[in-house]
């Protein structure tokens, strides 16, 4: 189900002027440290606005699909970082 809705969110990025500019699944042996669970995939996705990014999480094709986000995954987080 994650890489259902993963084949559907992912390629609607470019729409709203977005980048994925890493996807990760990092092995077990890669965490030297954490306080929070491992995660099974990273995202590191850059838009040009955050007014992007809410169209972005507002596309219709991606909301039907959300449930299939919503069945697959115990948790996410989202970072909001700025460029230095």
């Amino acid at each position: 189900m994650f890489d259902e809705f993963e084949n559907i969110a992912i390629p609607l990025i470019p729409k709203y002027k977005g980048e994925l500019l890493l996807r990760i699944r990092p092995a077990e042996n890669s965490f030297v440290q954490h306080s929070i669970d491992k995660p099974y995939e990273v995202h590191l996705v850059r838009f040009q606005t955050e007014s992007d990014f809410e169209n972005f999480t507002y596309d219709e094709q991606r909301k039907k699909f959300l449930h299939l986000k919503e069945q697959s995954i115990k948790s996410s987080i989202l970072i909001q970082g700025i460029k230095l």
